[in-house]
C-alpha cells in the first residue's frame, strides 16, 4: 500500500497514515473500547470490524474532499489527510483522557501495535481482506509507471487517470485497513520498505510492488522477534520498534531530498 501510495502521489515520503486509515481505524476500536458501544462479550469481535470501517471511512471522506468535477487532486488529498489525522488524533487524546487502567491497557496494543493478539482463529477471516487489495494493487503497477512522468502523460499513454487513482485509494485503504483492525497500528513500515526497494532495484513498480510485499512482512516478523525478546518477560509494541528506525529513516530522506546544505 506504501509503495502503491507514494507512486500515486509521486512523493517517496508518502505513507498510508497520510490519507487517514491508520488514525481513522485506530480512533473507531478505541471508540469500542472505550465508549462501550459493544456488549463486554461481544467487544472482543467487534474491534476488528469496527477498525476497519473507521479505516474505509477515514479514506472515503478525504477522497470526497479531494474530488471536484470528476477529478481527484492529490495535493488536497494530502492535506485532507493531514486535517482528518488531526482530528482524529484528538478523539484519541479524548478517549485515552477518560479511560480506566484497563481500557488504558487494551487502547496501547491499537496505538502501538503488537502481533500478540494475532491467532488463527482472528487471522483467517482478515487474510482475504488484506491479500485481495494488496494483490490488485499490482495489477495497477503499468498505471503507477506512467504517473511517474506525470498526469496528463498518463492519460496521453491511454490509461484512465481517474479511474486507476480512485481504485488504488480503494484498494490501499482496504488493505490498511484490514490489518490495522487485526495488529493496531503499526507505523513507518509503509515508508521505509518502498524506499529501500526502489534504491535497491529501481522505481519499476512491476518490481516495486512484490517486492515490498515480501520485505514488508519480512521487516514486521523481525520486528516481532525483537519485540518478544528485548525486554523477556514482558513484550514491547511494535510499533515503538518501528517508528525506531522509521523516525531517523524519515529525516534522512529529508535531509537527502535537501542536498548537503540542509546541514
Amino acid at each position: 500500500a506504501g509503495a502503491a501510495l507514494q507512486g500515486l502521489f509521486r512523493n517517496p515520503l508518502a505513507d498510508p497514515g497520510l490519507i487517514g486509515v491508520s488514525t481513522g481505524a485506530a480512533l473507531s476500536a478505541a471508540a469500542v473500547i472505550v465508549l462501550g458501544v459493544a456488549p463486554a462479550a461481544l467487544a472482543g469481535y467487534a474491534l476488528p470490524p469496527a477498525a476497519f470501517a473507521g479505516g474505509l471511512a477515514a479514506t472515503l471522506i478525504v477522497y470526497r474532499i479531494a474530488t471536484r468535477g470528476g477529478r481527484t487532486e492529490v495535493a488536497t488529498m494530502l492535506l485532507a489527510g493531514v486535517a482528518l489525522n488531526a482530528i482524529a488524533g484528538a478523539g484519541l487524546g479524548l478517549l485515552v483522557f477518560v479511560s480506566d487502567d484497563q481500557q488504558l491497557r487494551d487502547l496501547n496494543f491499537w496505538l502501538l501495535g503488537s502481533l500478540g493478539g494475532v491467532t488463527w482463529k482472528t487471522l483467517l477471516p482478515a487474510a482475504p481482506l488484506m491479500l485481495l487489495p494488496a494483490l490488485g494493487l499490482t495489477l495497477f503497477a503499468r498505471h503507477l509507471n506512467a504517473f511517474l512522468l506525470g498526469e496528463t502523460e498518463a492519460l496521453h499513454l491511454g490509461f484512465d487517470v481517474e479511474a486507476a487513482k480512485r481504485r488504488i485509494v480503494v484498494l490501499a485503504a482496504l488493505t490498511v485497513g484490514a490489518s490495522v483492525a487485526l495488529t493496531g497500528v503499526v507505523g513507518f513500515v509503509g515508508l521505509v520498505v518502498p524506499r529501500l526497494i526502489r534504491l535497491a532495484v529501481g522505481p519499476d513498480h512491476r518490481i516495486l510492488l512484490p517486492a515490498s510485499m515480501l520485505l514488508g512482512a519480512s521487516l514486521l516478523l523481525v520486528a516481532d522477534l525483537l519485540a518478544r525478546s528485548l525486554v523477556l518477560p514482558a513484550e514491547l509494541p511494535i510499533g515503538i520498534l518501528t517508528s525506531c528506525v522509521g523516525g531517523p529513516f524519515f529525516l534522512w530522506l529529508l535531509v537527502r531530498r535537501r542536498g548537503p546544505e540542509a546541514w
